[in-house]
């Protein structure tokens, strides 16, 4: 959703803001709210909350201009005519604040049910909104809930699709195999079958290996890029020389560049875990996450 707020900005936008934020609505039991995120932040925008609890916005930005604990920043945004545009976005944390301040019992009694619920239900739905991949309203009812799932499963099967035809397009410098593997397993969630990839084919990745090794996040960060590079001068020294291919995997939630390894493999990462790392963490010994 983008939404028009605000004037029109003439200024250059800082470096912070060189790209127009999308604009989300997260629907409380009342009310919603308009969310932002930037730099991995999320953010509330300030004006449609305010007019929605019938405040006046200019009065209420001027005292949060006052306000030491106050954290608020100006984010472009897309309007509908592909105008850029500047709101001025909150923090959750200062949101709550500014909440505080307000008195219930001196706002319309027709708005009173949004500012409630405004300052009851805002930290988790924003929460579950940018960290969890979505916030439903405990007062959903059925049809709300099964139009939800509708859409979740539309989402999934588009996803599918278009990481197929991503995969697809790929040039010969990524390994083969892990292309098909990746588009059957793609296939697969689109059509709702169990993809049908030999063990020796699917893909193993450094991530992977290290957290089936028990590896804290922690300890996976500050392992994997030597874990990464001795494992590709083992596999150099196992295949005459020839290197890793490239590919593409998940890593602390987004997809990155890797090198291409499959559960063939998994003995030469053993190999590798054995001679550099398991006198490291002696309660890593065996898969899967458990201790000896």
């Amino acid at each position: 959703m983008k939404t028009l707020i605000d004037t029109p900005d003439p200024d250059e936008p800082n470096e912070d803001e060189q790209q127009a934020s999308e604009v989300a609505r997260i629907d409380l039991s009342a009310g919603s709210i308009e969310t932002v995120l930037v730099g991995g932040d999320p953010l509330v925008v300030f004006r449609p909350a305010v007019e929605a609890i019938g405040l006046d916005y200019s009065t209420q930005l001027r005292k949060l201009r006052d306000r030491s604990w106050a954290s608020r920043r100006d984010i472009p945004t897309t309007g509908a005519d592909g105008k850029t545009y500047r709101m001025a976005a909150v923090d959750v944390r200062t949101f709550l604040m500014w909440l505080a301040t307000v008195n219930e019992n001196k706002v319309a009694e027709a708005v009173r049910p949004t500012l409630v619920a405004y300052q009851r239900e805002t930290t988790s739905a924003v929460n579950d909104y940018w960290t969890r991949g979505g916030a439903i309203n405990e007062r959903a009812t059925d049809d709300q809930l099964d139009t939800l799932q509708e859409q979740i499963e539309e989402r999934r099967i588009r996803r599918a699709h278009g990481l197929i035809s991503l995969i697809t397009a790929m040039d010969d410098s990524v390994d083969p195999r892990w292309k098909r593997s990746r588009q059957l397993h793609h296939y697969a969630e689109a059509t709702g079958e169990v993809p049908e990839i030999a063990p020796e084919d699917r893909a193993l990745l450094v991530e992977t290996y290290l957290t089936d090794r028990g590896l804290t996040r922690a300890e996976r960060r500050s392992v994997r890029s030597s874990f990464g590079v001795k494992m590709a001068v083992a596999y150099r020294m196992a295949h005459k020389g020839e290197k890793p291919k490239d590919s593409f995997g998940l890593v602390d939630g987004r997809e990155r560049p890797v090198k291409s390894y499959t559960e063939a493999d998994r003995p030469l990462f053993d190999r590798v875990w054995e001679e550099f790392y398991a006198d490291r963490y002696p309660a890593q010994q065996r898969l899967d996450g458990d201790a000896a």
